[in-house]
């Protein structure tokens, strides 16, 4: 099989590109810049690299540069403005999809838009596997199945501050024009105004002040879990710096982040209410969540080229056994716990 990544020369693209490099699968640099792919396959020591130039803009090159390629990883965000092409693209080539993406609204517009296509082309499209999306709605679907009906369900991106990329930043500040989504009652909803709330945070001993957020969970979770509500969280000292991302402050943001920066450790959490008062929470915690990103989407890639997943556009815990993913990313410093809460 051979896996595409377009984006290769970015931060996260580059950290994908190194895990296919490192687990010998065969592999397509894509991007708008030779010279500049060419300068991380040589960073690599790739011999002989498969260098495939296309720009967003010509839909038709875009399209050739995944030919032959089972699968392609998009890593070149924003994607809520430059997404949707390399979806086309990899529609037009037969090939499937994954992306790195956490902006709820393209997340959103990517099934609504490219399902039906994709089921038709028989083509698999997954986007969101990146540390929050991925690993949040697999816990999520976990976290589910151990009441007998969800009431409420919230999944939680509980990470303390840290560094971001510059292409992070542009991705947040770009989502920042449109309101966050709330799952109720069997449609998706423009986020209100709910009241900071607190939760519990394994390892912590005190429970943390939170704040409704656009998580990709918010999309991807109802398509699995039936419950009345799905809504997203972070603590909200972090809500309150990122707000303070605006377009200006984004070029100011280094384009890498250090090594101090992403040894940080990352958790996301769910908990899920049943009527009956019943209460479950899950929690998958972990280091390096760029490095890890690229350790994901091309593990989702990798499965989706060897058949595992049918076609359509899925959420992760619809394309892949939850717990065995999860599983898998054990060997990569993640842990992963699921509990159920007395009433």
């Amino acid at each position: 099989m051979k896996i595409a990544v377009y984006g290769a020369t970015g931060f996260t693209g580059g950290f994908a590109v190194a895990e296919l490099h490192r687990r010998g699968i065969d592999l397509a640099l894509a991007g708008r810049d030779g010279a500049r792919l060419r300068a991380v396959a040589d960073g690599l020591g790739i011999s002989t690299p498969d260098i495939r130039v296309a720009g967003l803009g010509d839909a038709d090159a875009l399209a050739a540069a995944f030919a032959g390629c089972a699968a392609v990883v998009n890593a070149a965000g924003p994607f809520d403005r430059w997404g949707e092409p390399v979806v086309r693209a990899a529609l037009a080539a037969g090939c499937h999809y994954v992306d790195t993406s956490g902006e709820q609204r393209h997340i959103h517009r990517t099934f609504e838009r490219f399902g039906p296509e994709a089921a038709a082309a028989g083509v698999t499209i997954v986007p969101a596997m990146t540390d929050d999306g991925g690993p949040g709605d697999l816990i999520a679907a976990l976290t589910a199945a151990r009441l007998p009906a969800v009431d409420e369900l919230t999944v939680a991106d509980l990470r303390l501050t840290g560094g971001i990329s510059r292409g992070t930043a542009r991705s947040m500040a770009g989502a920042a024009d449109e309101p966050a989504l709330d799952y109720r009652d069997g449609a998706w909803h423009p986020a209100d105004d709910v009241p900071p709330r607190s939760l519990a945070v394994p390892g912590e001993p005190d429970a943390v002040r939170v704040t409704g957020f656009a998580l990709p969970g918010v999309v991807t979770v109802p398509r699995h879990v039936r419950a009345r509500r799905v809504r997203g969280a972070i603590r909200a000292e972090v809500a309150d710096l990122l707000t303070a991302v605006t377009p200006e402050v984004v070029e100011t943001i280094p384009a890498t982040v250090d090594e101090e920066n992403r040894a940080a450790r990352w958790l996301m959490l769910a908990e899920a209410g049943a009527p009956d008062g019943t209460r479950a929470r899950g929690w998958v915690t972990g280091t390096d969540c760029y490095r890890l990103t690229g350790v994901i989407a091309v593990e989702a890639a990798r499965r989706l080229a060897a058949g595992d997943a049918p076609p359509g556009a899925l959420a992760p815990a619809q394309a892949f056994d939850p717990a065995d993913f999860l599983d898998f990313l054990t060997a990569e410093d993640v842990v992963w716990r699921l509990e159920t809460l007395a009433v």
